[in-house]
């Protein structure tokens, strides 16, 4: 009887070892039954394709599918790409061209609704979400800034040694929609500038107005800068993205400056790049403002998204960061 029960025993034992083993070979996974289920995208509210679907996730269950869409359709383009992330359901919400046709027709307002239909159809096969990762655009939730340095030679103590200073300024440029801009050039971080660079900024604010164009992905921008002797401030710049539908980097090509008459402008509201937008480099209207093609201050500007501006490298002192690559 003995040899029976150790026989038992052991039998008992190697089966017991097998199940713990499973146990890690073969863990519970509950995300390995969603496998081969189709996930229906959700469709408008009202459209022929709305049905009832009864959904497994709690959050699908509680948040309706029409409540969902008019959620996700006052959203930003860059927060729904981070939206498609949570699960497939949403990624294949936002597949629908009816997000991705209202962010188009936003950002290319300019050129009107017919010019970017033509545009759809011809470069982009019809596709609005791909015309906003591919077609060039100008950015307008956020600033575009130019983090710019040179040394300057201080004054000289007891004749021993020679101090130099490494002097930060930056440009700020701010694009909206509808084909204007907001400039200013400071010495200041972004975070304290972010917060007046608007159309209510004061004029000890500094700030200017001006217009730009684009054309593929060249942009023409001007302002004008009022006083006794009117001084026309002309922008040339490339943009570009450091990824696919990023557009956070433009290039300054060329900045000049140049006078114009009086009777030329009417006022600060006036479109300025309509009066010099075929003068050439040299060229200027008044002779006591010279045509000055500056080489200097032409680092690219970088892409800072307004909730991203309190965090920033770009406010970091000059001790902490003396040179910044743009890429």
């Amino acid at each position: 009887m003995t040899s029976d029960y150790t026989v038992e025993l052991t039998v008992e034992l190697e089966t017991a070892a097998r199940l713990r083993a499973s146990q890690f070979i073969f863990p519970q996974r509950p995300w390995l039954d969603l496998y081969g289920i189709n996930v229906r995208p959700v469709a408008p509210f009202g459209s022929a394709s709305s049905k009832q679907f009864v959904d497994p996730a709690l959050i699908h269950r509680v948040l309706p599918d029409e409540l969902l869409f008019e959620i996700l359709s006052k959203t930003t383009p860059y927060t729904l790409g981070r939206t498609a992330c949570v699960c497939r359901k949403w990624r294949y919400t936002i597949r629908n061209p009816v997000f991705w046709r209202n962010a188009c027709l936003k950002a290319w307002q300019v050129s009107g609704l017919v010019e970017n239909y033509k545009v759809l159809q011809l470069k982009y096969d019809g596709s609005w979400r791909k015309m906003w990762l591919l077609r060039p655009r100008i950015r307008t939730d956020g600033i575009y800034v130019s983090r710019n340095t040179y040394i300057r030679a201080g004054v000289a103590e007891w004749k021993i040694t020679n101090p130099v200073h490494l002097v930060c300024y930056f440009r700020y440029m701010r694009f909206y929609p509808s084909g204007r801009f907001l400039y200013k050039n400071s010495s200041q971080k972004i975070k304290d500038v972010a917060k007046y660079l608007n159309f209510h900024a004061s004029k000890a604010d500094c700030v200017f107005k001006g217009n730009y164009t684009l054309s593929e992905d060249k942009v023409e921008a001007a302002l004008l800068y009022p006083g006794t002797r009117p001084t026309v401030l002309r922008f040339r710049l490339r943009l570009r993205g450091t990824t696919q539908g990023a557009n956070n980097r433009m290039d300054l090509l060329a900045l000049l400056t140049s006078g114009v008459n009086d009777n030329e402008v009417n006022g600060p509201d006036e479109d300025i790049l309509g009066v010099v937008e075929r003068w050439e480099e040299d060229e200027t209207h008044n002779p006591d403002v010279p045509a000055i093609s500056h080489k200097r201050g032409l680092t690219p500007f970088v892409f800072v998204s307004f909730e991203e501006v309190e965090t920033s490298v770009l406010n970091l002192p000059v001790e902490k960061m003396d040179y910044y690559v743009p890429g």
